[in-house]
């Protein structure tokens, strides 16, 4: 089995984690961009001036959650593209579709310019951004995984997932940096400058990806293939028929660390500026001193993974967003800068412990020759559910109880704790494929989970 014999070279590992690394710091930078400026900056330039505060809030957020739209579809394309052709390759599209799709943003004409048709533009380059980051997170994950020695993939897994923090910690200090030239320069030129700039970083991220080796494991699949001789069914068919469940256990072990990040971020950041009128400015600096965290605690927390359990890391962390999810609300009505940032930072702490080690949990779960196809369709299929729609659904639930944070920290508690079983699943399909592989006589089945 490919992924039992190969031993990774040290050297290449090393060079893997780091092209996951630059490659989803781009991709996440452009994405939370636009989720940052979903938040502070779309509802008044891309729609009319007349429109109600709430509407045009819910519209912002909806050309957000369109990009989620066709993060399956972006899944299923790269993750056979992936599978077939190589991880590598996959890799270096879905960075230029990103990195083009962002710059064109910074672009684009206001709504007092051109009417409707700029929130039209705005959901096209949206979805070519769902197109994109669909593909992007599956294939990093496998490209450090693959390449990991015995024992570390966890660690090493947890470098893909460091891109989510770098690029928060550059989008968010973009952002910020912008703020800094006052309000009305920031909504006539200032919000463009982020993805703008997103070009050199693309640019950077091509020369590192361009000059990666593709996995090791892709290779001696590719191998296998060409001895069998016949071509098996696509990827995304024989995921569907025997490892649906995995995938379906996978969706809402993710949930968390996908839609409780948009909640205690873009809708965070709504909320504070929105209905308790707090400063763009200093939400934003708590904000990325929480992305400065998560960066420096995500590799120890995986490199604990690697020694106690990956799955125990991620429950951990999971059980602390439960605690913290209702305090993380009620800081913001104090108005005090130090409490907020407390409950920020602690927030964002018990949620580092889900990204890094949930990358190598899922990874496992599925054989190799289908592997992007699979861990793919987990991740996007709940981005679609919990990520996108997480902070319309909060805007939508506060409105209907009256401006109050208690639903949105409601939904995170529930989904947290849905997580924390799911988890449990995972781990139990892992060891029964572990238990399972000596008697085994060929490949290694993909794991039931039940």
């Amino acid at each position: 089995m490919p992924d039992r014999t190969h031993q990774p070279d040290p050297r290449n590992a090393r060079r893997a984690a780091l092209a996951a690394l630059a490659g989803t710091s781009i991709e996440w930078y452009d994405f939370y961009a636009f989720a940052t400026a979903a938040a502070i900056v779309f509802n008044d330039v891309f729609f009319p001036a007349d429109m109600p505060s709430l509407l045009k809030t819910l519209s912002a957020f909806g050309t957000f959650a369109v990009g989620f739209l066709l993060r399956p579809l972006g899944g299923v394309v790269f993750g056979h593209i992936g599978d077939r052709v190589g991880r590598k390759k996959t890799l270096v599209i879905t960075l230029l579709m990103m990195g083009i799709a962002s710059f064109a943003i910074g672009l684009l004409p206001t709504y007092a310019q051109v009417g409707a048709l700029a929130p039209v533009l705005l959901i096209v380059l949206r979805l070519v951004q769902g197109i994109a980051i669909g593909g992007e997170w599956g294939g990093a994950v496998l490209i450090a995984v693959e390449n990991a020695p015995k024992g570390r993939r966890t660690f090493f897994g947890s470098f893909a997932q460091l891109g989510s923090s770098v690029g928060a910690l550059l989008s968010t200090g973009a952002f910020s940096l912008m703020n800094l030239f006052g309000h009305d320069a920031f909504l006539s030129w200032g919000w463009r400058v982020p993805f703008l700039a997103s070009s050199v970083l693309v640019a950077i991220g091509l020369v590192i990806r361009v000059k990666l080796e593709d996995s090791p494991v892709m290779s001696e699949v590719r191998e296998e293939r060409e001895e069998r001789g016949t071509e098996t069914k696509p990827p995304v068919a024989e995921v569907l028929q025997k490892a649906w469940r995995t995938v379906l256990v996978g969706v809402f072990a993710l949930a968390t660390a996908t839609g409780g990040y948009y909640v205690v971020t873009s809708y965070l950041l709504s909320y504070g500026t929105g209905h308790l009128h707090l400063s763009e400015s200093m939400l934003l600096n708590g904000l990325t001193l929480a992305a400065f965290l998560e960066l420096l605690v995500t590799p120890g927390l995986a490199w604990i993974g690697d020694r106690v359990g990956a799955h125990k890391v991620v429950i951990a962390g999971l059980a602390g967003v439960v605690v913290l999810a209702a305090p993380q609300f009620m800081v913001m009505g104090t108005g005090s800068v130090f409490l907020i940032y407390l409950m920020m930072l602690a927030m964002r702490f018990v949620m580092s412990a889900l990204y890094g080690p949930i990358a190598a949990i899922l990874a496992e779960g599925f054989e190799p020759h289908v592997r992007y196809t699979g861990i793919s369709l987990s991740y996007q299929v709940c981005n679609l559910i919990f990520g996108g729609f997480a902070p319309v659904a909060c805007v939508s639930l506060a409105a209907l109880a009256g401006g109050h944070y208690w639903p949105p920290a409601v939904l995170l508690m529930v989904i947290s704790a849905i997580g924390i079983w799911c988890t449990g699943r995972l781990h139990i399909a892992r060891l029964r494929r572990e238990a399972a592989q000596p008697a085994a006589t060929k490949a290694d089945p993909v794991p039931a989970v039940s």
